[in-house]
Parts: structure tokens; sequence; C-alpha cells
């Protein structure tokens, strides 16, 4: 990612928290959590419950909210929590 100045860093951030939120609202999860890897240029965003939905389900959820934001990340990876 090139550099941010301190506005720019933060709409990043609340871009980030807007899709974690949204995303736990859409699979229907009590428990979120996600960890940027700036080394990789990965979000991984961990949702309870995400088990329970097969990968078809997890691609019509999540996609709209991914292509809605374009974050600026190589991946962004959802994994159930364990």
């Amino acid at each position: 990612m090139s550099e941010l100045n301190e506005s720019d860093y933060n709409a990043f951030q609340e871009d980030i928290a807007y899709l974690v939120n949204a995303l736990k609202e859409s699979f229907e999860a009590t428990e979120v959590r996600y960890h940027e890897d700036e080394i990789n240029d990965t979000l991984y965003i961990e949702l309870e419950g995400l088990a329970d939905y097969s990968e078809t389900e997890i691609e019509e959820i999540a996609g709209p909210l991914l292509e809605e934001l374009d974050l600026d990340f190589d991946e962004i990876i959802l994994l159930p929590i364990s």
C-alpha cells in the first residue's frame, strides 16, 4: 500500500471497520475479529458461525460487500473463528 496521510489512513480504517461490521451483520455473527497483514497486503476477517455456510453462500453474501468497498488489499480472506 502506498503512503497515506493521517486523514486517508483514518478513512481507510473506517472502511475496514464498515466492512467488518457489514459482514458481521450479514452472517449474523455475534463475534468477529480481523487482522491486517501489511507484509502480504492481506486482510483476514474471522467470523463466528462462518463454518455454517457453504462456499457458494459465502461468496453470494460477501461478494457484493467486498466489491462495493474495493479496499486496497491483495486478498481479503474470511475465516471461521476457531
